[in-house]
């Protein structure tokens, strides 16, 4: 039977990795071996986290008390999931978006993957805009693309009056590699990041500014 979960100890062939301590420190880049010494002499295992990563990223850790700790934190996710939704992320009121504004979009797109959402994105189209649907084919491939990390294609773009749309649906075992190469980078996730939660209240306030203006018009 082929070992399951990720590659730990001398099952790690390759050298050198890039070593996270383990006090959750980054050591730098290290042979294997000596990493691997490092963690027998601390009664600890020495744990592949993001194995695409060049140098692929280790950590010295109680692998046996870690997966305890995961097996916890899941089954409390659990306890607390609520039912998927359809979040609409609209990109503005036309073509005519900042592309910092797209980043902002993107970010809130991929704190709703993470817990589970699908995700419509809407691109807008205003007056003569209409000529040039192509730039709007373009944009939705590049956020297709941006998305697939943790995402996958639910529905194509597909046009309905002056709106193109797309669905994008999340993919649990990408979720599952991008929350570990984030944790072996000592980085928050979307859903987890703070300025993510306050760029989505004036995202919020924005449209709501914009919805006001349109039924004024």
């Amino acid at each position: 039977m082929r070992p399951t979960g990720p590659r730990m100890n001398e099952r790690i062939r390759i050298t050198p990795i890039r070593l996270i301590d383990e006090n959750g420190e980054q050591a730098g880049v290290v042979e294997t071996p000596d990493a691997l010494r490092r963690a027998r002499d601390l009664g600890m295992d020495l744990v592949e986290m993001a194995a695409d990563s060049r140098p692929p990223v280790c950590r010295i850790m109680d692998y046996g008390r870690y997966k305890y700790e995961q097996s916890k934190k899941e089954k409390a996710n659990k306890a607390k999931t609520k039912t998927s939704e359809l979040k609409e992320v609209r990109l503005g009121r036309s073509m005519k978006i900042d592309p910092h504004d797209i980043a902002i979009r993107m970010r809130q797109a991929r704190k709703f993957l993470l817990e589970g959402h699908k995700v419509q994105i809407v691109q807008q189209f205003r007056g003569r805009e209409m000529a040039h649907r192509h730039r709007g084919d373009e944009r939705m491939r590049d956020i297709i693309a941006e998305l697939e990390e943790i995402g996958k294609l639910e529905t194509d773009p597909r046009m309905a009056g002056r709106r193109m749309s797309v669905i994008i649906g999340p993919d649990k075992r990408k979720i599952e590699a991008y929350r570990r190469k984030m944790e072996a980078e000592g980085k928050a996730t979307e859903e987890k990041d703070p300025k993510v939660a306050e760029e989505a209240e004036e995202v919020a306030k924005a449209e709501a500014a914009e919805n006001s203006e349109s039924a004024e018009d």
